[in-house]
């Protein structure tokens, strides 16, 4: 996105997209052209309803050409793992109990220490870097955005600083359909989010029968369009930049 645009954004949010189902990627990409919004997307590896997962060879063009369009990506690591716990165990040192929900480990109990961690992210940074042709931030999301001081801290040390969101940006696209209509979840954010806030949602839910996406973006971008806010990259964010700056690789 151009900097003379991302310069004029006085009252800035910041909307990011984790990987999901991609069964509403192509048509969250058209709304994305048609509003000239810069997005971050947070990637891990994850089974998708058509292809051979997230980040393989059948969405690979799809991830170019969103690179194209000059949005940004960080991890989000590669098996989407959970951080359950700290390792409890005396002498354990920087363990972590994990569970990936993707992956050949996917639903299984694991004890990975803190650079088994750090290969996970690095391997989703490294994927989508293969796909795009570009560097990715020196950024990751959690999953769940489920984290510890010395989860974050390992992540640090190995380069990636945690982005969550803001309890408004939390778009509720995970929530069920019965109980929390889209015209519910677009009011909800269009009262609650102020600028400065950093929004999500996913590329596609499988719980939700009612998908969020796209039946509320366009409108929620419109609407906070109206409302004099505007979109920036997480590149821009004043609690990120120096971070990104210090260590993201040369392009």
């Amino acid at each position: 996105m151009s900097t003379a645009a991302q310069t004029a954004c006085k009252q800035p949010v910041y909307l990011t997209f984790d990987t999901g189902h991609m069964g509403v990627a192509p048509l969250i990409a058209q709304v994305l052209q048609r509003q000239k919004v810069p997005v971050t997307f947070f990637v891990a590896h994850e089974k998708t309803q058509e292809g051979d997962g997230t980040l393989g060879f059948t969405w690979g063009p799809w991830w170019a050409e969103r690179a194209k369009e000059g949005h940004e990506f960080a991890s989000h690591t590669l098996d989407h793992v959970y951080w359950q716990s700290d390792d409890p165990t005396p002498g354990a040192g920087d363990r972590f109990q994990m569970r990936p929900s993707a992956g050949r480990q996917a639903g299984h109990a694991m004890r990975w220490t803190a650079a088994e961690y750090c290969d996970n992210l690095q391997q989703a940074t490294a994927r989508i870097e293969a796909l795009t042709g570009r560097p990715s931030l020196p950024l990751f999301r959690a999953p769940g955005g489920k984290t510890s001081a010395k989860l974050l801290a390992a992540a640090k040390a190995c380069g990636y600083a945690h982005v969550g969101w803001a309890p408004a940006g939390f778009l509720g696209d995970e929530l069920s359909s019965e109980q929390h209509s889209n015209v519910q979840l677009l009011d909800r954010a269009l009262r609650n989010i102020r600028p400065g806030d950093v929004l999500m949602a996913h590329l596609g839910i499988w719980s939700r029968k009612d998908p969020w996406a796209p039946t509320v973006l366009e409108p929620l971008i419109v609407g906070l369009k109206a409302k004099g806010y505007c979109f920036a990259s997480l590149r821009d964010h004043p609690d990120l930049k120096s971070w990104i700056f210090t260590h993201s690789k040369t392009p």
